[in-house]
């Protein structure tokens, strides 16, 4: 017998979604400077110790205020909400995710730092809203792996929308930098002709890109105001510079040790910043990675397999990391685990030898700085992005679930709205779209 769609196993569901469709505001839309109390929780705000029986102050689109509740005076005007007995701690930060139904380049070439994978996103894509079911608030889209430079990925806020634009961090795609740059080495890359067969010539092709970027800068700079002198105008190479220059982080994927300090060596030859992805022998390198202060993000399927470069995953790698200096993150690599699991990661990494705090900051503040965006997420803390989600328990216990996610101070997901609980609790029909128009 098939799986029958989550509409018809729950037919009550599609009018109540299309209710929730008609009064919820679109996903763009501020709080209006509400002021939200949120009182007796216990909080993790990552940057601190954690707080029992403690308010977090939200006005508008911000945090106002976080602390006990002895210390943080709560406003007459605020509107209260009671916390006693759940847990609330920063949104979920995922690194590297497939949500959105997009591509990235093509086999025409190895090499695709032009192509932008917001151009191929669907911002209706219900892999988001499964997403926000698991507390993940902000997320690094990325082409695949199937490419040296197979595009520039793309750095997306949940906050629920109609369009990419509603997604994005950045405000203006045409004129900001709106997300990394998705590499890869090993096995992946490596392919038929015109990919470049073998470990060596991979690099040397990567070298190679980087060295043309490095001259299309000079020419730049050279050229200065005078637009007579400027070179053509080349979108790889654009992108390159931002690389050169800082303002684009490479998120590589690379698995084996040998393809680890490759992707090292290239960051130090040419001194950009890069973030390694999912890294399944980081025991083996680990104290060459923390001496480099290279981040790594990590992901542990409970079943490898696929490759043999990925066999020596597992739930050890954070652990290794943490003890020899090195910043961990986290990310889900959806679908290869689902977003809905992704604080499991955390958990599994603190029973195989990881800090709690490591964990907890792998989960949000760790993610956030791998991404740059650690002004604005990943901890609980005045000023920063009112990106929260509410537990029943502990956020490392597998019986423990996600009640609510705000993002901006808007709830987004309820868990006893019953479209919602759907999304939570339901099975790959689960994903089926909601009725035009959903937000």
């Amino acid at each position: 017998m098939g799986i029958r769609p989550v509409w018809s196993a729950f037919p009550f569901l599609f009018p109540l979604a299309f209710l929730a469709m008609l009064t919820l505001p679109p996903g763009p839309i501020a709080a209006q400077e509400e002021l939200h109390a949120f009182v007796g929780a216990h909080l993790l705000p990552i940057v601190g110790p954690e707080v029992e029986d403690g308010v977090l102050l939200v006005r508008g689109t911000r945090i106002e205020a976080m602390g006990p509740r002895s210390e943080v005076a709560i406003p007459t005007d605020a509107q209260l909400h009671d916390l006693t007995g759940r847990w609330l701690m920063p949104g979920l930060v995922d690194t590297h995710s497939h949500l959105g139904r997009g591509d990235g380049g093509d086999r025409s070439s190895p090499l695709h730092p032009d192509v932008r994978i917001l151009d191929a996103l669907d911002a209706r894509d219900p892999g988001f809203r499964k997403a926000l079911a698991g507390g993940i608030t902000t997320v690094n889209v990325m082409p695949g792996s199937g490419l040296l430079i197979s595009g520039q990925t793309a750095y997306l806020k949940l906050r629920g929308g109609r369009t990419i634009y509603d997604l994005l961090f950045c405000g203006d795609p045409l004129t900001e930098v709106c997300g990394g740059l998705k590499m890869a080495n090993g096995t992946n890359p490596i392919g038929s002709a015109p990919m470049p067969g073998t470990r060596a010539r991979s690099a040397a092709l990567v070298r190679a890109e980087f060295l043309k970027a490095r001259e299309y800068r000079n020419r730049l700079q050279a050229a200065g105001d005078d637009p007579s002198q400027q070179p053509a105008r080349d979108l790889k190479m654009e992108t390159l510079v931002e690389v050169l220059e800082g303002r684009r982080i490479v998120h590589n994927h690379t698995h084996r040790h040998d393809d680890v300090l490759t992707a090292l060596r290239l960051r130090e030859e040419f001194g950009y910043t890069v973030v390694l992805h999912h890294v399944s022998d980081a025991h083996l390198v680990a104290d060459e990675i923390a001496a480099a202060g290279v981040a790594s993000s990590i992901v542990a399927p409970d079943s490898p397999g696929g490759k043999e470069e990925a066999l020596r995953s597992g739930f050890a790698a954070g652990a290794a990391l943490e003890r020899a200096g090195a910043a961990v993150g986290f990310h889900s690599d959806d679908s290869i685990t689902d977003s809905r699991l992704f604080r499991r990661l955390g958990g599994m990494s603190v029973r195989y030898g990881m800090s709690r705090e490591g964990a907890l900051a792998g989960l949000t503040l760790a993610g956030a700085q791998m991404l740059g965006l650690e002004d604005r997420v990943g901890s609980l803390e005045p000023g920063k992005d009112a990106d929260f989600i509410i537990l029943n328990g502990d956020p490392l216990s597998v019986y423990s679930h996600v009640e609510e996610t705000w993002v901006e101070g808007r709830k987004v997901f309820d868990r006893s709205r019953p479209v919602d609980r759907a999304y939570a609790e339901g099975g790959p029909d689960a994903s089926r779209p909601y009725p035009e128009g959903h937000r």
